[in-house]
């Protein structure tokens, strides 16, 4: 395979837009790109830059041009394989670009050719906690949710919070507290043979919204935690969004998916007594949704009523009320999985048969 067969899709024009990478990404599945000037390599940019450049200007249109790095990590044609590959592992490089005396691009080596696993980004230090909200009845996945709780609905091989599980494992995580409730006692059985697995168990008697159930947790939990919707997963290096949460000095941060819908047609924006102000061909709107993942302070525990039903959307509000700090880390859209509805389920499984 000649160079330009191997990365072909990967790369982007020196002028493309931030959302058009985050476009390329979702559509390669990757979180990284080359960047060329008409045929000359010119860098590299990563959903890192990405996430810091919106999380400053919030501007989905700026050119990527401007976001570029000035120093990034390559290998060159005299040094050893072993080298590069050792830079790779340093770095946690999901791709090394390799450049001869002239600086032209003459080869790219792969994480997962290299090392034969998925990049799965940074250790993250200190086991810190992680919650997982599994009390819900799962009614918009019915009729399969009449048989089995909607933690445990399969995508792949295993069971969707299992999934969930794993994946923070792989950052290095194993402290889960399982908020549940219905079907609870089906949820402990399936993890009894998975002693792999540290879990602690707070049973909510009555549904108590997204964030009610962790009045239970308030003598448990002492640290920076992360809560996670059983529901939904986000392909995202974890590291990165908890160093955004704490440089940050934020109460809480949730993980927000960019969305862009589209409107077919061209538009009209109209003005006083009907006459036309401006025309717009099929254009696009932006949005950040709010994908379910979130970190919190432990003093916010303090916050929780008791016994009483409760979101987390009512907990951010309250937070801006008092002058805290909500902070949101964008994500891409198709980094963000969710089966929490039939259809949504349907197209999940597809996107993590192709992404995992």
């Amino acid at each position: 395979m000649d160079l330009q067969e191997k990365i072909h899709h990967l790369i982007i024009d020196y002028n493309a837009s931030l959302l058009d990478a985050l476009t390329l990404m979702d559509k390669n599945n990757c979180k990284l790109l080359i960047v060329f000037e008409d045929k000359h390599f010119k860098s590299l940019i990563s959903i890192g830059d990405i996430q810091r450049s919106l999380l400053k200007n919030n501007d989905f249109n700026k050119p990527l041009n401007q976001f570029l790095r000035k120093n990034i990590n390559v290998g060159n044609t005299n040094q050893p394989k072993e080298e590069i590959l050792e830079l790779m592992l340093n770095f946690s490089a999901e791709l090394m670009p390799i450049l001869d005396e002239d600086k032209n691009l003459v080869d790219v080596y792969f994480w997962k050719d290299v090392f034969k696993k998925k990049f799965s980004g940074q250790k993250i230090e200190g086991n810190i906690p992680v919650v997982i909200m599994a009390g819900g009845k799962g009614e918009r996945l019915k009729p399969i949710t009449n048989l089995i709780p909607k933690p445990l609905v399969p995508v792949g091989k295993k069971a969707f919070v299992e999934i969930i599980m794993d994946t923070f494992k792989a950052h290095g995580i194993n402290n889960f507290h399982m908020s549940v409730n219905h079907k609870a006692e089906l949820i402990k059985q399936y993890f009894e043979d998975k002693p792999e697995y540290s879990i602690s168990y707070y049973n909510e008697d009555k549904p108590l919204g997204t964030a009610g159930s962790l009045h239970l947790m308030k003598e448990s939990i002492n640290s920076t935690f992360f809560i996670s919707n059983c529901d939904i997963l986000i392909d995202q290096d974890y590291s990165e969004i908890l160093r955004y949460h704490q440089e940050n000095g934020n109460d809480l941060t949730a993980v927000a998916a960019v969305k862009t819908y589209s409107i077919p047609y061209g538009t009209m924006e109209v003005e006083k007594d009907g006459l036309l102000k401006e025309l717009k061909e099929k254009p696009t709107t932006t949005y950040y949704v709010n994908a379910g993942l979130y970190i919190l302070e432990p003093h916010l525990l303090a916050e929780i009523p008791t016994d009483e039903f409760y979101h987390i959307t009512h907990l951010m509000e309250k937070i801006k009320d008092r002058g805290g700090k909500v902070g949101v880390f964008p994500v891409s859209e198709g980094s963000w999985m969710d089966i929490g509805e039939i259809n949504q389920y349907e197209s999940t499984k597809e996107r993590f048969s192709s992404r995992f």
